[in-house]
């Protein structure tokens, strides 16, 4: 499975597939495609803040349909217990999805430095 960064998904709901690495492209092209509840939560934060145009819903609604991007069931109890162990940054957002990601040391498409950093299966 592939998980994706907030902004991966933003940017590929808008068409702004240029800030995407060439790694990135070609993991979108053959992964399975799946994202953390929290991402959700993170787009329509961001779009109450106004730096998204778009709210949640519709946007993850259509990159289902175009992508198959699936929303990850996995139980929030063990994600929320692997976010605990994840001390070196103090943004719930991105503890919460490397955890998710990180249960089965699944790839995560992200351009964050410092998840790259401290994930290994970080990738860009």
């Amino acid at each position: 499975m592939i998980y994706l960064d907030t902004h991966v998904v933003a940017w590929l709901y808008a068409g702004a597939t240029r800030k995407l690495s060439p790694l990135a492209k070609r993991e979108i092209d053959r992964g399975e495609l799946r994202i953390a509840p929290i991402v959700q939560l993170e787009l329509e934060y961001l779009f109450e803040l106004r730096r998204v145009r778009e709210r949640a819903a519709p946007v993850l609604a259509t990159l289902a349909e175009q992508m198959g991007l699936q929303l990850c069931d996995r139980n929030p109890a063990h994600v929320v217990a692997r976010a605990c162990e994840l001390s070196w940054t103090r943004d719930v957002f991105d503890r919460m999805i490397v955890a998710q990601a990180s249960i089965n040391a699944d790839i995560l498409l992200t351009a964050d430095d410092a998840i790259r950093d401290h994930y290994p299966k970080a990738r860009w």
